[in-house]
């Protein structure tokens, strides 16, 4: 299906959400047809986020807005969900568009597996009718399913396409760039290099395949790496988590700007506990690349000013390999809480790989290493 004949049907004029690459054809065409625009498109920092922005716009205008995401997102999602949008308490309409990720049958990622299986019984329990479009769905099927939608919005309630993997289409092209120079892989092997052996917990999408490989082409073990494949936002709370029960041992964390935004107050939590054993690094490119390279808001805020202010002793900025290794060798010399926010640019390798490891082995093997240190 063509993503403008779905966007046609559908009828709204306002989307927010969060990128998602089994909606990157929905996503390049609001990009290229829109930007960034208050009226009508804005990228949310998580999945909760929007769906409260596309609330206030419901308020605000009385129309009926669209909320874009990846299926993981569903999570964040429940609260603003069952205690805001519901016929129960406020009856705000909106339409979800949901990609549906790790769809049982279909081969995805381990962290995908769970989530693809209760993607459609969680958005029922929601009490969200929901409607599949595949590759075969036809333009009047889903004509059809928007027609009786609109008697369920019209009640106050909420409804949701799900996405298959491939189902729609957009022959238009997005470019994204930006003008840092810095590569991300190239970045980690860095990080690598001086971290030795202490352990790290990195983020989500490419930066944990970078670091894999980076273990690969250095013939090291990967025992020293928590791959935090799913669970977006998290990855500097479980580097906490860890840090504060090995306090000898220097913990480092390998985020994204993406992922910062998504759970921001996650900082606040990290500075006011301020383990000094901590080095919190964050690869900002101002992009959710993994998912197709659609912008963040994080080229356009202060990512140093807010971990000083949420308390980190340390925060500094980079822009080029020898400031960053300064940084770096600083941070692991000094024992207190660090944040590098290092600039990165966009893009990856083609052949970049994925863990050859299962997410199973990959916990064993980090915790055993964590038992040998201090």
């Amino acid at each position: 299906m063509k993503v403008e004949k779905l966007v046609e049907i559908i009828g709204a004029d306002f989307y927010t959400g969060v990128p998602d690459s089994q909606l990157k054809a929905l996503c390049n065409y609001l990009m290229n047809t829109y930007g960034i625009d208050e009226k009508h498109h804005i990228i949310a920092a998580n999945e909760g986020n929007c769906t409260a922005l596309a609330a206030g716009y419901h308020l605000a205008t009385g129309k009926v807005p669209v909320v874009y995401m990846q299926n993981s997102g569903e999570g964040n999602i429940i609260n603003p969900v069952a205690s805001l949008l519901n016929d129960k308490v406020y009856a705000i309409p909106m339409i979800f568009i949901v990609g549906w990720r790790g769809e049982p049958g279909i081969h995805d990622e381990p962290q995908h597996i769970y989530q693809g299986e209760i993607t459609v019984k969680l958005l029922e329990d929601m009490d969200i009718k929901t409607f599949v479009i595949g590759k075969e769905t036809t333009d009047d099927e889903v004509a059809s399913a928007m027609e009786e939608f609109k008697t369920v919005i019209a009640a106050g309630k909420d409804v949701a396409f799900v996405i298959r993997k491939g189902a729609i289409s957009y022959d238009g092209n997005a470019q994204y760039v930006n003008d840092n120079t810095m590569i991300r892989e190239e970045i980690i092997q860095h990080i690598v290099k001086v971290s030795g052996e202490d352990p790290i917990v990195s983020t989500t999408g490419k930066a944990s395949r970078e670091l894999f490989e980076t273990r690969v082409g250095n013939d090291q073990s990967h025992k020293y790496d928590f791959l935090t494949v799913g669970s977006m936002g998290h990855s500097s709370s479980i580097a906490l988590g860890v840090a504060m029960n090995k306090p000898n041992t220097k913990i480092w964390c390998v985020d994204g700007d993406g992922a910062v935004l998504m759970h921001m107050g996650s900082m606040a939590v990290i500075g006011a506990n301020a383990p000094k054993n901590m080095i919190h690094i964050v690869i900002n490119n101002g992009a959710h690349e993994t998912v197709g390279g659609m912008p963040t808001v994080a080229a356009k805020i202060d990512l140093v000013a807010i971990a000083k202010a949420c308390g980190y002793p340390n925060a500094v900025c980079v822009d080029t390999f020898d400031s960053l290794d300064y940084e770096l060798e600083k941070a692991k010399a000094r024992n207190e809480l660090t944040m590098i926010e290092v600039k990165c640019s966009i893009g990856a390798r083609d052949n970049l790989g994925r863990p050859t490891t299962t997410a199973l082995e990959n916990k064993q093997n980090f915790m055993d290493y964590l038992k040998t240190l201090a």
